[in-house]
């Protein structure tokens, strides 16, 4: 099949190609190519999705499927305008920040949306949600049940940069503490995390198959946080112990959730934001979709850390130093409470 992809070059798009390619599939790239270099064996049209003649490279050929993953919906509804009555199908990458609440564990695709943006570009990441609203009706009104949306949960694996993904397993690998202990939030809230090659191998699967169409949340190994560090301590090999703070606790030690500098990563204080990852996701597991096993992501993911040019906490997390801090703070807390 021919697939064109809009953008390609970070980190899911570059893993869309290459998984098309490897899928056999002839595959290209509209990019600028800033965001860096195209896989090896792509082919690379390069158009800035700014500019009156954006898709001049493009449109006038014919393709099985287009693949975006933009967050502009200017850019969403110059692409539909220029190519929908040259693609067979097309799959929109959105995500479950376009719901109005995340408040409800257990929410489905039906629930309500966010207002879409009514302009053309996003002023900051507050708007984030919105904005690919407006993506999402821009896809759906022009291309009807030829569009597949997939509100893309937390996703990780091999490249994340942002840390999140990562940060578990590279700290329990890796414990500051004097006695291999590791600070985890106490509170208990769910988790959720598609690996990135998986979400790769849906994507494309979505344009090889016209029996899948709509909407659908994109989320894989939904379960409590507690599990989800069970996982990344037994494949870190970590066998010390774990100190566990309560949520009041970390915000007074001005601990961040989430990511981010001075965070612990998938950390959510605030109930009102537990359904984000703790979405349904029936209706993809219904499509066909059969993620990997959480142990396998993460420990890719701290082969990865490993390797990196510069290992360690990166983008999200405590450096050893915060975490030797708040442990000692922690221990202080404790034993002045007795």
């Amino acid at each position: 099949m021919r697939i064109l992809i809009l953008g390609g070059t970070a980190w899911l798009g570059r893993t869309v190609a290459t998984t098309a390619l490897e899928a056999g599939h002839d595959v290209t790239c509209l990019a600028r190519g800033v965001s860096g270099e195209a896989a090896e064996g792509v082919n690379l049209a390069v158009g800035d999705r700014n500019a009156p003649d954006a898709y001049a490279e493009v449109v006038a050929q014919s393709w099985d499927g287009v693949i975006d993953v933009s967050r502009q919906p200017g850019h969403v509804r110059g692409a539909v305008a220029a190519l929908a009555g040259a693609v067979g199908r097309w799959v929109f990458v959105s995500t479950g920040n376009v719901y109005a609440s995340q408040a409800t564990v257990g929410a489905d695709e039906d629930a309500p949306l966010l207002e879409p943006l009514a302009g053309d570009e996003m002023a900051s990441m507050e708007e984030y949600g919105a904005a690919k609203v407006a993506c999402e009706q821009a896809v759906l009104d022009g291309l009807g049940d030829r569009a597949v949306v997939a509100r893309a949960g937390l996703i990780g694996g091999p490249g994340d940069e942002s840390g999140r993904s990562g940060y578990w397993p590279w700290r329990f690998a890796h414990p500051a503490g004097p006695r291999g202990e590791v600070l985890v939030p106490a509170a208990e809230l769910p988790t959720s995390l598609i690996d990135v090659r998986d979400l790769a191998a849906w994507l494309v699967r979505c344009v090889e198959s016209d029996r899948i169409s709509g909407v659908l949340d994109a989320i894989a190994n939904r379960m409590p946080l507690s599990e989800h560090l069970a996982v990344a301590r037994e494949v870190a090999g970590h066998q010390g112990p774990l100190v566990a703070a309560a949520d009041e606790w970390l915000a007074d030690h001005q601990v961040a959730e989430w990511m981010g500098p001075r965070s612990l990563p998938l950390w959510l204080a605030d109930p009102e934001r537990h359904g984000f990852a703790g979405r349904r996701g029936e209706r993809i597991r219904a499509a066909g979709f059969r993620p990997r096993p959480l142990r396998e992501t993460l420990a890719d993911t701290l082969a990865w850390e490993e390797a990196r040019s510069r290992p360690g906490p990166h983008g999200a997390g405590l450096t050893d130093a915060e975490e030797r801090r708040l442990l000692e703070a922690h221990a202080t807390t404790v034993s002045g409470a007795r």
